[in-house]
Protein backbone atom coordinates (compact mmCIF):
# COMPACT_ATOMS: atom_id res chain seq x y z
CA UNK A 1 0.00 0.00 0.00
CA UNK A 2 1.37 3.45 -0.62
CA UNK A 3 1.68 5.95 1.56
CA UNK A 4 1.68 9.59 1.18
CA UNK A 5 4.45 11.00 2.79
CA UNK A 6 3.73 14.23 2.37
CA UNK A 7 0.73 13.72 4.94
CA UNK A 8 2.64 11.57 7.33
CA UNK A 9 5.46 14.19 7.37
CA UNK A 10 3.08 17.11 8.52
CA UNK A 11 1.41 14.58 10.79
CA UNK A 12 5.17 14.07 12.46
CA UNK A 13 6.00 17.57 12.83
CA UNK A 14 2.96 18.43 14.03
CA UNK A 15 2.94 15.38 16.94
CA UNK A 16 6.51 16.74 17.46
CA UNK A 17 5.63 19.99 18.46
CA UNK A 18 5.76 21.43 15.44
CA UNK A 19 8.05 23.50 13.07
CA UNK A 20 9.56 25.59 15.90
CA UNK A 21 10.11 23.02 18.18
CA UNK A 22 12.32 21.13 15.70
CA UNK A 23 16.33 22.22 16.38
CA UNK A 24 17.16 19.42 13.65
CA UNK A 25 16.65 16.22 12.04
CA UNK A 26 18.88 13.85 10.04
CA UNK A 27 17.96 10.11 9.45
CA UNK A 28 19.56 6.62 9.49
CA UNK A 29 18.82 3.69 7.97
CA UNK A 30 15.29 3.65 9.23
CA UNK A 31 14.84 6.35 11.79
CA UNK A 32 14.11 9.89 11.78
CA UNK A 33 16.49 11.44 14.34
CA UNK A 34 15.05 14.78 15.90
CA UNK A 35 16.63 16.86 17.91
CA UNK A 36 13.72 19.44 19.82
CA UNK A 37 14.03 22.41 21.81
CA UNK A 38 11.13 21.63 24.16
CA UNK A 39 11.00 17.87 25.04
CA UNK A 40 7.44 18.13 26.76
CA UNK A 41 5.72 19.25 23.29
CA UNK A 42 6.43 16.34 21.89
CA UNK A 43 3.47 14.07 21.54
CA UNK A 44 4.48 10.08 22.11
CA UNK A 45 1.02 8.77 21.96
CA UNK A 46 0.13 10.21 18.93
CA UNK A 47 3.31 10.09 17.18
CA UNK A 48 2.61 5.68 17.18
CA UNK A 49 -0.79 6.03 16.49
CA UNK A 50 0.38 7.50 12.70
CA UNK A 51 0.02 5.05 10.05
CA UNK A 52 3.70 4.46 8.89
CA UNK A 53 4.70 4.98 11.97
CA UNK A 54 6.52 1.93 13.28
CA UNK A 55 7.29 3.21 16.55
CA UNK A 56 9.07 6.12 19.21
CA UNK A 57 12.48 5.98 20.85
CA UNK A 58 12.79 9.04 23.24
CA UNK A 59 15.92 10.43 25.38
CA UNK A 60 15.90 13.54 26.20
CA UNK A 61 15.85 16.20 23.98
CA UNK A 62 16.22 13.46 21.39
CA UNK A 63 12.88 12.06 18.97
CA UNK A 64 13.43 8.84 16.99
CA UNK A 65 10.56 7.97 15.26
CA UNK A 66 10.83 5.05 13.13
CA UNK A 67 9.47 4.66 9.60
CA UNK A 68 11.33 1.96 8.03
CA UNK A 69 13.50 1.44 4.81
CA UNK A 70 11.02 4.18 3.36
CA UNK A 71 12.91 6.56 5.59
CA UNK A 72 14.15 8.69 2.53
CA UNK A 73 10.90 9.54 1.59
CA UNK A 74 9.75 10.62 4.52
CA UNK A 75 12.87 12.40 5.74
CA UNK A 76 12.80 14.63 2.35
CA UNK A 77 9.16 15.64 2.99
CA UNK A 78 10.16 16.05 6.37
CA UNK A 79 12.77 18.56 5.55
CA UNK A 80 10.50 20.33 2.84
CA UNK A 81 8.45 21.85 5.70
CA UNK A 82 11.61 23.30 7.63
CA UNK A 83 12.40 26.64 6.81
CA UNK A 84 15.64 26.66 4.51
CA UNK A 85 17.73 28.53 7.46
CA UNK A 86 16.94 26.52 10.29
CA UNK A 87 20.37 25.71 12.01
CA UNK A 88 20.71 22.83 14.97
CA UNK A 89 19.99 25.15 18.30
CA UNK A 90 20.90 24.49 21.83
CA UNK A 91 18.08 22.88 24.01
CA UNK A 92 15.93 25.35 26.24
CA UNK A 93 17.65 24.91 29.82
CA UNK A 94 20.17 22.66 31.27
CA UNK A 95 19.60 19.46 33.06
CA UNK A 96 21.69 18.66 36.15
CA UNK A 97 24.69 16.48 35.46
CA UNK A 98 24.60 13.02 36.21
CA UNK A 99 26.11 9.17 35.55
CA UNK A 100 23.25 8.68 33.34
CA UNK A 101 23.18 11.88 31.42
CA UNK A 102 26.56 11.43 30.82
CA UNK A 103 26.19 7.90 29.39
CA UNK A 104 23.38 9.23 27.16
CA UNK A 105 25.90 11.76 25.88
CA UNK A 106 28.07 9.53 25.09
CA UNK A 107 25.71 6.88 23.36
CA UNK A 108 23.95 9.96 21.52
CA UNK A 109 27.32 11.24 20.14
CA UNK A 110 28.46 8.49 19.14
CA UNK A 111 25.44 7.55 17.35
CA UNK A 112 24.91 10.84 15.71
CA UNK A 113 28.02 10.20 14.61
CA UNK A 114 28.27 6.81 12.91
CA UNK A 115 24.42 7.03 11.55
CA UNK A 116 25.39 9.30 8.55
CA UNK A 117 28.58 6.56 7.69
CA UNK A 118 26.91 3.43 7.43
CA UNK A 119 25.79 3.33 4.04
CA UNK A 120 29.60 4.12 2.92
CA UNK A 121 30.73 1.18 5.44
CA UNK A 122 28.54 -1.12 4.21
CA UNK A 123 29.64 -0.12 0.48
CA UNK A 124 32.94 -0.75 0.93
CA UNK A 125 32.33 -3.66 2.80
CA UNK A 126 30.22 -5.15 -0.01
CA UNK A 127 32.75 -4.17 -2.80
CA UNK A 128 35.25 -5.64 -0.30
CA UNK A 129 33.33 -9.23 -0.29
CA UNK A 130 33.12 -9.09 -4.21
CA UNK A 131 36.85 -8.78 -4.54
CA UNK A 132 37.27 -12.03 -1.87
CA UNK A 133 34.29 -13.68 -3.89
CA UNK A 134 35.89 -13.49 -6.91
CA UNK A 135 39.71 -14.61 -5.92
CA UNK A 136 37.94 -17.61 -3.89
CA UNK A 137 36.19 -18.76 -7.20
CA UNK A 138 38.99 -18.44 -9.44
CA UNK A 139 37.36 -15.74 -11.52
CA UNK A 140 40.35 -12.99 -11.03
CA UNK A 141 43.79 -14.43 -9.97
CA UNK A 142 45.35 -13.45 -6.86
CA UNK A 143 47.64 -10.03 -6.94
CA UNK A 144 45.84 -9.24 -10.51
CA UNK A 145 45.60 -5.42 -10.86
CA UNK A 146 41.73 -5.48 -11.15
CA UNK A 147 41.46 -7.67 -7.83
CA UNK A 148 43.75 -5.10 -6.11
CA UNK A 149 42.29 -1.84 -7.38
CA UNK A 150 38.64 -3.69 -6.02
CA UNK A 151 40.12 -4.20 -2.71
CA UNK A 152 41.30 -0.39 -2.30
CA UNK A 153 37.94 0.33 -3.42
CA UNK A 154 36.76 -1.81 -0.77
CA UNK A 155 38.99 -0.54 2.08
CA UNK A 156 38.63 3.30 1.19
CA UNK A 157 36.10 3.92 3.29
CA UNK A 158 37.79 1.97 6.44
CA UNK A 159 41.76 3.27 5.74
CA UNK A 160 40.25 7.05 5.77
CA UNK A 161 37.45 6.45 8.55
CA UNK A 162 39.16 9.10 10.45
CA UNK A 163 38.15 11.52 8.17
CA UNK A 164 34.54 10.66 7.75
CA UNK A 165 34.32 10.44 11.26
CA UNK A 166 35.76 13.69 11.73
CA UNK A 167 33.07 15.16 9.33
CA UNK A 168 30.35 13.62 10.65
CA UNK A 169 31.13 14.31 14.24
CA UNK A 170 32.18 17.70 13.15
CA UNK A 171 27.87 18.37 12.12
CA UNK A 172 27.18 16.55 15.15
CA UNK A 173 29.15 18.71 17.60
CA UNK A 174 28.52 22.31 15.74
CA UNK A 175 32.34 22.55 14.72
CA UNK A 176 33.63 23.81 11.64
CA UNK A 177 33.83 20.71 9.19
CA UNK A 178 36.92 21.66 7.04
CA UNK A 179 38.91 21.68 10.67
CA UNK A 180 38.37 18.38 11.87
CA UNK A 181 39.03 16.87 8.17
CA UNK A 182 42.35 18.50 8.50
CA UNK A 183 43.35 17.58 12.01
CA UNK A 184 42.00 14.17 11.23
CA UNK A 185 44.28 14.22 7.87
CA UNK A 186 47.29 14.35 10.07
CA UNK A 187 46.62 11.09 11.88
CA UNK A 188 46.46 9.11 8.65
CA UNK A 189 48.66 11.17 6.43
CA UNK A 190 51.81 8.82 4.97
CA UNK A 191 54.24 10.87 6.04
CA UNK A 192 52.95 10.18 9.55
CA UNK A 193 52.49 6.48 9.22
CA UNK A 194 55.91 6.45 8.15
CA UNK A 195 56.82 8.38 11.38
CA UNK A 196 54.82 6.34 13.94
CA UNK A 197 55.92 3.06 12.02
CA UNK A 198 59.53 4.08 12.85
CA UNK A 199 58.48 5.36 16.61
CA UNK A 200 57.19 1.74 16.79
CA UNK A 201 60.47 -0.28 16.15
CA UNK A 202 61.76 1.80 18.70
CA UNK A 203 63.01 5.52 17.01
CA UNK A 204 62.86 8.01 20.13
CA UNK A 205 59.93 10.71 18.17
CA UNK A 206 58.83 13.85 20.15
CA UNK A 207 56.96 16.71 19.34
CA UNK A 208 58.12 20.04 21.03
CA UNK A 209 60.57 17.82 23.69
CA UNK A 210 57.38 15.65 24.35
CA UNK A 211 57.53 12.09 23.13
CA UNK A 212 54.98 10.88 20.21
CA UNK A 213 53.38 7.77 21.44
CA UNK A 214 53.43 4.90 18.64
CA UNK A 215 49.98 4.56 17.87
CA UNK A 216 47.70 3.28 14.22
CA UNK A 217 44.90 5.71 13.27
CA UNK A 218 43.85 4.11 10.02
CA UNK A 219 40.77 2.14 10.29
CA UNK A 220 39.44 4.03 13.71
CA UNK A 221 36.60 5.70 15.15
CA UNK A 222 37.37 7.05 18.83
CA UNK A 223 40.41 9.37 18.00
CA UNK A 224 39.14 11.34 15.56
CA UNK A 225 35.44 11.68 17.78
CA UNK A 226 37.19 12.63 20.80
CA UNK A 227 39.67 14.98 18.59
CA UNK A 228 36.31 16.72 16.98
CA UNK A 229 34.20 17.07 20.10
CA UNK A 230 37.69 18.95 21.86
CA UNK A 231 37.78 20.94 18.68
CA UNK A 232 34.39 22.34 19.38
CA UNK A 233 35.44 23.71 22.59
CA UNK A 234 38.95 24.92 21.21
CA UNK A 235 37.00 26.78 18.27
CA UNK A 236 34.38 28.69 20.67
CA UNK A 237 37.59 29.56 22.92
CA UNK A 238 40.20 31.00 20.03
CA UNK A 239 37.12 32.90 18.85
CA UNK A 240 36.90 34.76 21.77
CA UNK A 241 40.31 35.57 22.24
CA UNK A 242 41.26 36.54 18.69
CA UNK A 243 40.55 40.42 17.68
CA UNK A 244 38.16 40.70 14.82
CA UNK A 245 40.30 42.20 12.59
CA UNK A 246 42.54 39.36 12.42
CA UNK A 247 39.85 36.40 12.26
CA UNK A 248 39.99 35.18 8.47
CA UNK A 249 43.70 34.05 9.11
CA UNK A 250 44.52 34.16 12.70
CA UNK A 251 41.52 31.79 14.28
CA UNK A 252 42.17 29.23 11.84
CA UNK A 253 45.98 29.06 12.43
CA UNK A 254 45.63 29.03 16.11
CA UNK A 255 42.94 26.10 16.51
CA UNK A 256 44.97 23.81 14.06
CA UNK A 257 47.72 25.02 16.13
CA UNK A 258 46.22 23.94 19.17
CA UNK A 259 44.36 21.09 18.04
CA UNK A 260 46.81 19.06 15.80
CA UNK A 261 49.22 18.47 18.63
CA UNK A 262 46.98 17.94 21.28
CA UNK A 263 45.07 15.01 18.97
CA UNK A 264 49.01 13.62 18.55
CA UNK A 265 50.32 13.83 21.83
CA UNK A 266 47.04 13.54 24.09
CA UNK A 267 43.79 12.69 22.36
CA UNK A 268 44.75 10.16 19.65
CA UNK A 269 46.83 7.61 22.07
CA UNK A 270 43.91 8.24 24.58
CA UNK A 271 40.81 7.32 21.88
CA UNK A 272 43.24 4.53 20.55
CA UNK A 273 43.11 2.92 24.52
CA UNK A 274 39.81 3.62 25.18
CA UNK A 275 39.00 1.57 21.97
CA UNK A 276 41.24 -1.05 22.49
CA UNK A 277 39.99 -1.17 25.93
CA UNK A 278 36.58 -1.79 25.04
CA UNK A 279 37.71 -3.95 22.56
CA UNK A 280 39.21 -6.28 24.81
CA UNK A 281 36.46 -6.28 27.18
CA UNK A 282 34.22 -7.37 24.65
CA UNK A 283 36.03 -9.97 23.73
CA UNK A 284 37.45 -10.85 26.91
CA UNK A 285 34.03 -12.03 27.59
CA UNK A 286 33.86 -13.51 24.30
CA UNK A 287 36.77 -16.09 25.47
CA UNK A 288 35.85 -16.76 28.59
CA UNK A 289 32.13 -17.83 27.53
CA UNK A 290 32.66 -18.91 23.84
CA UNK A 291 29.74 -19.79 22.70
CA UNK A 292 27.55 -18.73 24.88
CA UNK A 293 28.26 -15.22 24.28
CA UNK A 294 27.14 -15.29 20.99
CA UNK A 295 23.83 -16.74 22.07
CA UNK A 296 23.29 -14.31 24.91
CA UNK A 297 24.00 -11.78 22.58
CA UNK A 298 21.28 -13.29 19.45
CA UNK A 299 18.71 -12.98 22.24
CA UNK A 300 19.16 -9.32 23.27
CA UNK A 301 20.09 -8.38 19.89
CA UNK A 302 16.34 -6.81 19.04
CA UNK A 303 16.48 -5.31 22.63
CA UNK A 304 19.66 -3.47 21.85
CA UNK A 305 18.43 -2.81 18.59
CA UNK A 306 15.15 -0.98 20.27
CA UNK A 307 17.11 1.23 22.16
CA UNK A 308 20.17 2.16 19.92
CA UNK A 309 22.66 0.49 22.31
CA UNK A 310 23.64 -1.70 19.36
CA UNK A 311 25.45 0.84 17.17
CA UNK A 312 27.81 1.12 20.58
CA UNK A 313 29.79 -2.30 18.76
CA UNK A 314 30.68 -0.65 15.46
CA UNK A 315 33.86 0.58 16.21
CA UNK A 316 34.13 -2.19 17.89
CA UNK A 317 33.90 -4.45 14.96
CA UNK A 318 35.50 -2.26 12.66
CA UNK A 319 38.99 -2.15 14.82
CA UNK A 320 38.63 -6.24 14.99
CA UNK A 321 37.88 -6.51 11.47
CA UNK A 322 40.77 -4.31 10.87
CA UNK A 323 43.37 -6.31 12.78
CA UNK A 324 42.42 -9.64 12.78
CA UNK A 325 40.12 -10.11 9.40
CA UNK A 326 37.14 -11.05 11.17
CA UNK A 327 34.80 -10.47 13.73
CA UNK A 328 33.02 -13.64 15.86
CA UNK A 329 30.65 -12.90 18.43
CA UNK A 330 28.57 -9.84 17.47
CA UNK A 331 28.55 -10.17 13.78
CA UNK A 332 27.33 -13.85 14.15
CA UNK A 333 24.93 -13.43 16.97
CA UNK A 334 23.09 -11.02 14.22
CA UNK A 335 22.14 -14.16 11.90
CA UNK A 336 20.02 -15.33 14.53
CA UNK A 337 18.52 -12.30 15.66
CA UNK A 338 17.63 -10.54 12.09
CA UNK A 339 16.29 -13.73 10.85
CA UNK A 340 14.19 -14.55 13.66
CA UNK A 341 12.77 -11.67 13.29
CA UNK A 342 11.78 -12.53 9.59
CA UNK A 343 10.63 -16.10 10.23
CA UNK A 344 8.26 -14.43 13.20
CA UNK A 345 6.92 -12.04 10.65
CA UNK A 346 6.30 -14.38 8.02
CA UNK A 347 4.08 -16.15 10.95
CA UNK A 348 2.07 -13.79 11.30
CA UNK A 349 1.20 -13.01 8.24
CA UNK A 350 0.18 -16.50 8.07
CA UNK A 351 -2.02 -16.36 10.82
CA UNK A 352 -3.66 -12.94 10.50
CA UNK A 353 -6.67 -12.39 8.76
CA UNK A 354 -5.91 -8.52 8.51
CA UNK A 355 -5.01 -7.85 4.97
CA UNK A 356 -3.11 -4.57 6.44
CA UNK A 357 -1.08 -6.25 8.63
CA UNK A 358 -0.14 -9.42 6.28
CA UNK A 359 1.04 -6.94 3.60
CA UNK A 360 3.29 -5.42 6.67
CA UNK A 361 4.58 -7.88 7.49
CA UNK A 362 5.70 -9.70 4.50
CA UNK A 363 7.38 -6.39 3.58
CA UNK A 364 9.21 -6.76 7.09
CA UNK A 365 9.75 -10.54 6.52
CA UNK A 366 11.67 -9.78 3.19
CA UNK A 367 13.38 -6.64 4.59
CA UNK A 368 15.15 -8.88 7.39
CA UNK A 369 15.32 -12.58 5.74
CA UNK A 370 16.62 -10.78 2.72
CA UNK A 371 18.80 -7.51 3.17
CA UNK A 372 19.17 -7.96 7.35
CA UNK A 373 17.50 -4.96 7.87
CA UNK A 374 15.48 -5.93 10.65
CA UNK A 375 13.44 -2.85 12.03
CA UNK A 376 10.42 -3.31 10.36
CA UNK A 377 9.95 -6.59 11.74
CA UNK A 378 10.90 -5.55 14.93
CA UNK A 379 8.59 -2.30 15.28
CA UNK A 380 6.19 -3.16 13.02
CA UNK A 381 5.59 -6.79 14.38
CA UNK A 382 7.58 -8.20 16.55
CA UNK A 383 6.91 -5.24 19.27
CA UNK A 384 3.11 -4.60 18.27
CA UNK A 385 1.92 -7.96 18.75
CA UNK A 386 4.63 -9.10 21.83
CA UNK A 387 4.57 -12.47 21.28
CA UNK A 388 6.78 -12.68 18.06
CA UNK A 389 8.99 -10.48 19.98
CA UNK A 390 9.39 -13.71 22.47
CA UNK A 391 9.52 -16.12 19.70
CA UNK A 392 12.40 -13.83 17.76
CA UNK A 393 14.49 -13.61 21.38
CA UNK A 394 14.39 -17.35 21.95
CA UNK A 395 15.05 -18.07 18.21
CA UNK A 396 17.89 -15.65 18.26
CA UNK A 397 19.76 -17.25 21.59
CA UNK A 398 19.72 -20.86 20.16
CA UNK A 399 20.72 -20.11 16.71
CA UNK A 400 23.06 -17.88 18.38
CA UNK A 401 24.48 -20.71 20.27
CA UNK A 402 24.59 -23.12 16.81
CA UNK A 403 26.62 -20.28 15.07
CA UNK A 404 28.93 -19.78 17.68
CA UNK A 405 29.54 -23.43 18.45
CA UNK A 406 30.04 -23.27 14.53
CA UNK A 407 32.80 -21.04 14.62
CA UNK A 408 31.63 -18.61 12.47
CA UNK A 409 32.69 -15.24 12.02
CA UNK A 410 32.06 -12.33 9.54
CA UNK A 411 35.19 -10.81 7.22
CA UNK A 412 32.63 -7.72 6.65
CA UNK A 413 30.23 -5.45 8.53
CA UNK A 414 26.96 -5.74 6.34
CA UNK A 415 23.72 -6.23 8.10
CA UNK A 416 23.62 -10.03 8.35
CA UNK A 417 21.05 -11.52 5.68
CA UNK A 418 20.63 -14.34 2.76
CA UNK A 419 22.19 -10.94 0.47
CA UNK A 420 25.39 -10.71 2.88
CA UNK A 421 25.88 -13.86 3.84
CA UNK A 422 29.06 -14.44 1.79
CA UNK A 423 30.57 -12.10 4.72
CA UNK A 424 30.77 -15.57 6.70
CA UNK A 425 32.01 -18.04 4.34
CA UNK A 426 36.05 -18.86 5.38
CA UNK A 427 38.46 -19.90 1.93
CA UNK A 428 39.99 -22.07 4.40
CA UNK A 429 36.97 -23.87 5.76
CA UNK A 430 34.41 -24.65 3.04
CA UNK A 431 31.81 -26.12 5.69
CA UNK A 432 31.06 -22.87 6.93
CA UNK A 433 28.84 -21.76 4.20
CA UNK A 434 26.79 -25.16 4.77
CA UNK A 435 26.90 -23.70 9.00
CA UNK A 436 26.09 -20.24 7.56
CA UNK A 437 23.19 -21.47 5.63
CA UNK A 438 21.86 -23.65 8.07
CA UNK A 439 21.91 -21.33 11.04
CA UNK A 440 19.55 -19.00 8.46
CA UNK A 441 17.02 -21.91 8.16
CA UNK A 442 17.13 -22.46 11.38
CA UNK A 443 16.47 -19.04 12.32
CA UNK A 444 13.41 -18.91 9.85
CA UNK A 445 12.02 -22.52 10.90
CA UNK A 446 12.17 -22.00 14.51
CA UNK A 447 10.51 -18.29 15.03
CA UNK A 448 8.09 -19.18 12.61
CA UNK A 449 6.83 -22.34 14.50
CA UNK A 450 7.29 -20.44 17.97
CA UNK A 451 5.43 -17.60 17.15
CA UNK A 452 2.77 -20.10 15.69
CA UNK A 453 2.85 -21.64 19.00
CA UNK A 454 3.25 -18.84 21.30
CA UNK A 455 -0.22 -17.52 19.32
CA UNK A 456 -3.29 -18.08 21.07
CA UNK A 457 -5.48 -16.84 18.77
CA UNK A 458 -5.41 -15.18 15.35
CA UNK A 459 -3.25 -11.70 15.41
CA UNK A 460 -5.51 -8.80 14.50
Amino acid sequence: MSKNYAALAQQIVAAIGGVDNVAAVTHCMTRLRFVVKDDEQVDSSTLKGLAGVLGVVRSDNQCQVIIGNTVSRAYREVVNLLPGDLRPAEPQGKAPLTLKRIGAGILDALIGTMSPLIPAIIGGSMVKLLAMILEMSGALPKGSPTLTLLALIGDGAFFFLPLMVAASAAVKFKTNMSLAIAIAGVLVHPGFIELMAKAAQGEHVEFAFIPVTAVKYTYTVIPALVMTWCLSYIERWVDRITPAVTKNFLKPMLIVLIAAPLAILLIGPLGIWIGSAISALVYTIHSYLGWLSVAIMGGLWPLLVMTGMHRVFTPTIIQTIAETGKEGMVMPSEIGANLSLGGSSLAVAWKTKNPELRQTALAAAASAILAGISEPALYGVAVRLKRPLIASLISGFICGAVAGIAGLASHSMAAPGLFTSVQFFDPANPMTIVWVFGVMALSVVLSFALTLILALRTFR
